[in-house]
């Protein structure tokens, strides 16, 4: 691996999530996700002053399936990351990694003054990191 740097718009995925609405079901979330193929869901701010929340296909089967739960009477408000930890667009992999590894997480919208650009993932941090 070279030592050129690597930001974390160079590795994000602009289609590996789907905006949707909290107030949407656990059932709808499925199909939107199936039909996108993604297995994340980023939910929209309501507000200006408001933050952006995440669900995984992993939290619906968590919070739902797992516990036997209705996805036709659960919205995806009531399972959600909220607030979701964001990362800025010219961050270094590397120190995205090391956030990732310090919070026990694995993927992360990227933000840019207030707006979404799309997300990133080890996955994706390796592979760019490589082509390097």
């Amino acid at each position: 691996m070279s030592s050129k740097k690597v930001c974390v718009e160079d590795a994000m995925s602009s289609d590996s999530y789907q905006l949707a609405d909290g107030m949407v079901t656990v059932a709808e979330g499925i199909q939107l996700a199936k039909k996108h193929n993604v297995e994340a869901l980023i939910i929209n701010k309501r507000h200006d002053d408001d933050e952006y929340g995440l669900v995984m296909l992993s939290d619906i089967a968590k919070e739902v399936l797992a516990k036997d739960r209705s996805p036709e009477r659960v919205n995806l408000y009531e399972i959600m990351t909220k607030p979701v930890l964001t990362v800025k667009p010219t961050m270094d992999v590397k120190y995205c990694a090391r956030l990732f590894e310090r919070l026990g997480i694995h993927t992360a919208p990227v933000v840019k003054n207030e707006k979404l650009l799309g997300m990133v993932d080890y996955t994706q941090m390796v592979f760019k990191q490589a082509e390097e």
